[in-house]
């Protein structure tokens, strides 16, 4: 059956929009038409979505879903419902919270065994490089065979705080691009100085410091911008396609933006985090907001909405990442609390309602930073990321004027808290839909209902690095 979509608006340059009707079949679009433009045939479903706002359906580049392995704290099957709730068609999960971690075919393979029958909506997966793996003689055949089975990007930690996940030195760093550029397939790096952050955190810890700013000094600016030095030096050295996850740090993408001026093959992504919070309000909400790396300063959150509007910023992610509540996050320490907020559902309304009814990026540029270019980087261009014929009918229906509030009994991940609570965003979802199936539809009166379990389907890096 086809099914056509009337009654919508698209965006249409800038912040303008303009009418269409979307003609989908067999899971993708056929035609963006002009309304009245064409006859319905008899053989179409006709869905009107009422004059709303319909965007293409998000990519979150990075979250944690943590299955199998730490199911306490996240599973695929509420991942995917909470990402459905919020507008994400397509999520990419990290190697590294899962166990066996998706270091090798085998492991990779065990993984899909577990997620696939629980996924409601599309998906890639990250392979990883660590310390454990390079263990392993065989871990350049390994990374080999990760690259072939059509991983987004590999994952490295510059410091992790994973036993099962250990992070890299220069020399290690320097292989794995070595491998990864001959592969084509690009690294994403978190980026922080190691030396840096553990003499700092031993000096804290011994003098008895215990305040969430603690936790920052433990993990200051200087240590991002280090850090994320030193991959752009070694992107030019390997010539190796380097991406640093969530950066959080201003000086740090002022770093990052003069070496790509220059050539090197680097970018980055942000979090809704980084751009809504400052260290005032982790003093404040304490372990709630504590992540890593840690909110900065307002100068830094400034920086980074400017260079998301500039293109400095490739796009955002939200690095997904529950901890089980409340145990896990209020354990007695800053230092032993977990480390990571779940975003997946509220990154696309906290973006449209302070990013783009603020003034501070366009509509358009929304489109680029939630769809297209995370579908770039990702190699499924050709797939996911637009609306345009031949591409998945993955899409978004939006109420931009809608302003609700957000409280964490309302969301839809298993362990539900937010630093967002209490937080008004204007903007809401109101469906999201999976090639041209809905996976999420929230009725004028509040009532909710989901796609099946199981519906969605692994995608692979379909085009090289670019």
């Amino acid at each position: 059956m086809r099914r056509r979509f009337i009654n919508l608006r698209i965006p249409a340059g800038g912040s303008e929009t303009g009418p269409a009707e979307l003609l989908v079949e067999d899971g993708r679009f056929v035609a963006v038409e002009a309304p009245g433009s064409a006859a319905t045939e008899s053989a179409e479903e006709t869905i009107d979505l009422g004059g709303r706002l319909v965007l293409p359906g998000v990519i979150d580049g990075h979250v944690h879903f943590d299955d199998p392995g730490f199911t306490h704290r996240e599973n695929f099957e509420t991942g995917t419902r909470a990402a459905a709730a919020g507008g994400v068609t397509c999520i990419v999960d990290m190697p590294c919270t899962s166990l066996p971690p998706v270091t090798s075919r085998a492991n990779l393979q065990a993984k899909l065994a577990v997620i696939e029958p629980k996924a409601r909506v599309d998906f890639l997966l990250w392979g990883g490089a660590s310390e454990n793996a390079l263990e392993d003689p065989d871990w350049r055949r390994n990374l080999e065979d990760i690259a072939a089975e059509g991983v987004g990007s590999i994952k490295v930690y510059m410091l992790s705080g994973m036993d099962t996940f250990r992070d890299l030195g220069r020399d290690q760093l320097t292989e794995i691009l070595r491998e990864t550029a001959r592969l084509g397939v690009p690294v994403g790096v978190h980026a922080e100085d190691r030396d840096m952050v553990h003499a700092l955190t031993t000096r804290l810890q011994a003098e008895g410091r215990e305040d969430p700013l603690d936790y920052a000094a433990s993990r200051p600016p200087e240590a991002e911008i280090s850090a994320v030095r030193t991959m752009c030096e070694l992107a030019v050295e390997t010539g190796a396609r380097v991406h640093i996850v969530h950066l959080a740090t201003g000086r740090a993408l002022d770093v990052l933006t003069e070496f790509r001026e220059d050539g090197a093959a680097v970018s980055a992504e942000t979090c809704p985090q980084y751009l809504a919070f400052t260290d005032e309000d982790l003093c404040s909400l304490g372990a709630l907001l504590k992540t890593a790396p840690v909110v900065k300063s307002a100068a830094d959150r400034d920086r980074l909405w400017e260079g998301l509007a500039a293109g400095e910023l490739a796009y955002v992610a939200t690095d997904h990442a529950a901890g089980q509540w409340p145990e896990e996050k209020h354990t007695g320490s800053i230092w032993t609390d977990y480390g990571g907020v779940p975003l997946v559902e509220l990154s696309l309304p906290y973006l449209l309602s302070e990013g783009v009814a603020k003034g501070r990026i366009t509509l358009e540029r929304l489109t680029e930073i939630t769809a297209s270019a995370p579908a770039r980087f990702f190699g499924v261009e050709r797939r996911k990321g637009r609306i345009a014929p031949g591409l998945d009918a993955d899409l978004v229906v939006l109420d931009e004027d809608e302003t609700w509030t957000v409280r964490p009994d309302d969301l839809h991940n298993l362990n539900r808290y937010s630093p967002f609570d209490g937080r008004s965003f204007r903007g809401r979802v109101r469906a999201t839909y999976v090639r041209g199936e809905p996976v999420y539809v929230r009725a004028d009166d509040g009532t909710e209902t989901f796609g099946a379990a199981g519906y969605g389907r692994r995608v692979r890096r379909e085009t090289p690095v670019s």
